[in-house]
C-alpha cells in the first residue's frame, strides 16, 4: 500500500469513528420497564405506550429508540432481579412502572424494591421517571373492561404526557 493508500485508509477510519461516535451520541436510549400497562394488554402491538411514545419523540426530531421491557403479571422483584438485562449499558432514561401486581399476589417489599431499583439506575447515571402517577389521573373512558389496562387511546395520553418529561429528562 503506498502512503497516499494508507493516509486515505487511515482518514476514511477516522471518519468513520468520529460518525459513529456522534450517531450514538446523538440517540436518546429509553427503557420502560414495568408489567402488563407498559407491555401494553389488550392493546394490538404498536398501541402500547412505549411504541407510541417512540414516534412521538421521533416526530419530535429526536433519534430516540424506547425498548419496552414489561412483562404482563410482573412484580417489583421479578423488575429487580431482571434489571440487569433489561436496561442495558447505554440507556439514558427509565420509565418505572411497578403496577399493583405485588399486592395482588401478596409479595413482601414493593417499596424497597423499588427504592432498590430506582438507586440502582441512578448510580448507573440513568434517569427515572415513575409513571405510577401518571397511570392514577386516567379517565374510566380510557380503561379497558377488566377495569385495570388501558386501551390504546389511553396508551396514546400516556405517551403524550410522558413526551416533554423522556425530552426534558434527556436534556433535549
Amino acid at each position: 500500500m503506498t502512503i497516499r493508500g494508507l493516509w486515505l485508509a487511515t482518514l476514511a477510519a477516522l471518519v468513520l469513528a468520529v460518525t459513529t461516535t456522534c450517531a450514538n451520541a446523538a440517540s436518546l436510549n429509553v427503557v420502560a420497564l414495568g408489567a402488563s400497562n407498559t407491555y401494553g394488554k389488550g392493546v394490538a402491538r404498536g398501541s402500547d405506550y412505549p411504541s407510541q411514545l417512540q414516534a412521538m419523540l421521533r416526530a419530535k426530531g429526536l433519534d430516540a429508540r424506547v425498548a419496552n421491557a414489561g412483562i404482563n403479571g410482573d412484580t417489583t422483584a421479578g423488575m429487580l432481579a431482571r434489571l440487569g438485562s433489561a436496561v442495558p449499558a447505554g440507556t439514558q432514561v427509565v420509565i418505572l412502572q411497578p403496577g399493583g401486581n405485588d399486592r395482588r399476589k401478596g409479595v413482601e417489599g414493593r417499596g424497597d424494591n423499588i427504592s432498590t431499583i430506582v438507586s440502582s439506575l441512578r448510580a448507573r447515571g440513568i434517569k427515572v421517571i415513575t409513571l405510577e402517577r401518571i397511570l392514577a389521573g386516567m379517565s374510566p373512558q380510557h380503561i379497558q373492561s377488566d377495569g385495570q389496562h388501558l386501551t390504546a387511546e389511553g396508551y396514546r395520553i400516556i405517551a403524550a404526557r410522558l413526551l416533554p418529561q423522556v425530552a426534558a429528562a434527556a436534556g433535549r
